[in-house]
């Protein structure tokens, strides 16, 4: 019924258009009936895409647009933004608004015609936004996404059978390893294992592996490795939960195992900036983390390798992986103009661009194939370990997930808590919280 009335009111609002869009925020929403811009009102209502009969898309006049996005992206936007002006005579602004921060805010501006036209954010935000009618779906560019990026990336930026995202970047983390102190990567845990005999120090803060052991967006790929799993139906069925199975358990009795050889110190002793610290200082010889931290290593020198996660049991773990994507503001004065722009930046061009700039993984495949970037040893590797990943969740209970599950590991690796119980008790917050226990 949902996904019926999700397109009905497609119909209506882009009867004769064709429109893009994507991600998005939380809940709540109006009712109020879409129109075009409304001007004086101080909440504004959905408006109409307003694309050309043919299908082609072409700016409002006058038009002015609003971008959100992260600081480390005002250089390659202020340059993309000079571009998409002389192309299409509409002027980009730039505002820095963090991109997990970024549908919360739409949610009160949005309405209230503060927001910027466009977004940026990670694709595990897109159900909250799409359940609140904050995006416009991208029914314009559809066929371009589906053809220039792999299903797994679609998927990840579509809601309830509807596309709303542009997809700029993919993201996922890998094994990270210092290649002055390990000669080799490791194909398995046994490897870590046996290479700590030798190395590790714990007493003098010296590790062979660590992660951010109170995340459990890097603890889940123990728990994938042995058939442990988010939600069932391909993360979009939230009465299955797969946290507390057979594979989920046995999963998590190896970070027991791994907790006396390698890592002996509580969860909260480690985080981000003393795990990057403990790594550029060598007292760290393999680390769970993603392309975020490329640049810093770079900048200190550091030779380091990048590898897919460590078989268990002979199985390869299961990361979770993001797409970060473009939306456009279902709000938006100028909805032409911002599909165009959600287009723009995130062509192969403009991901291209964004790799030489940014480092940033494109999600275009031809983009992927390009020498330049096929040939770049730290995409290649994080990409590699891409393919076997999972996207996170993106449906709104994916917030009633973090907390319960978070406080469970903390109990099995502080605690030394029975994981089948911890396990239980957080599946049972977990389904109480989104009602269906």
């Amino acid at each position: 019924m949902k996904k019926m009335l999700a397109l009905t009111m497609i119909v209506a609002l882009f009867f004769v258009a064709a429109c893009s869009s994507n991600n998005g925020g939380n809940q709540g929403g109006n009712n109020v009936a879409p129109t075009n811009n409304s001007g004086n009102n101080n909440t504004q209502e959905p408006v109409n895409s307003g694309t050309e009969e043919e299908g082609e898309i072409v700016p409002e006049p006058g038009a002015s647009l609003v971008i959100w996005d992260a600081n480390n992206q005002a250089a390659f936007l202020e340059e993309m933004a000079k571009e998409f002006e002389q192309q299409y005579g509409v002027s980009v602004k730039f505002e820095e608004v963090g991109n997990t921060d970024q549908v919360n805010k739409l949610m009160t501006d949005g309405p209230a015609g503060l927001a910027a036209d466009v977004l940026l954010f990670p694709h595990d935000h897109v159900g909250k936004a799409a359940e609140a009618g904050l995006l416009l779906p991208n029914t314009a560019y559809e066929e371009e996404v589906l053809s220039e990026n792999a299903e797994k990336t679609v998927k990840a930026v579509t809601y309830d059978g509807i596309l709303y995202g542009y997809p700029r970047s993919v993201e996922t983390y890998a094994l990270i390893y210092n290649k002055d102190l390990v000669a080799e990567a490791p194909e398995n845990m046994e490897d870590i294992f046996t290479f700590a005999e030798t190395f590790a120090d714990p007493a003098k803060n010296k590790f062979a592996f660590a992660w951010e052991l109170q995340q459990f967006y890097y603890n889940f790929a123990f728990l994938a490795s042995q058939g442990g799993y988010m939600f069932g139906d391909d993360n979009t069925n939230p009465e299955d939960i797969g946290l507390n199975n057979e594979g989920a358990v046995k999963g998590a009795n190896l970070l027991k195992e791994i907790k006396d050889k390698l890592l002996p110190i509580n969860t909260g002793d480690i985080d981000f900036d003393i795990k990057k610290g403990l790594f550029l200082e060598g007292s760290l010889a393999m680390e769970l983390n993603g392309p975020w931290a490329i640049a810093d290593y770079k900048a200190e020198g550091i030779n380091f390798g990048i590898a897919p996660l460590p078989k268990i049991d002979g199985q390869p773990m299961t990361s979770f992986s993001g797409v970060q994507a473009y939306y456009v503001n279902a709000y938006s004065k100028y909805p032409q103009a911002a599909q165009l722009l959600a287009r723009f930046l995130s062509t192969k061009e403009a991901q291209m661009k964004n790799y030489e700039m940014n480092s940033l993984m494109p999600s275009n495949l031809e983009a992927n194939s390009d020498p330049v970037v096929a040939n770049d040893e730290v995409i290649k590797g994080f990409l590699t370990q891409f393919e076997n990943s999972t996207p996170m969740p993106s449906i709104p209970e994916m917030d009633s997930v973090w907390n319960p599950i978070t406080s469970a590991f903390s109990e099995i690796w502080n605690d030394g808590k029975d994981p089948k119980t911890a396990l239980d008790n957080a599946v049972n917050q977990i389904k109480d919280s989104i009602g269906t226990n």
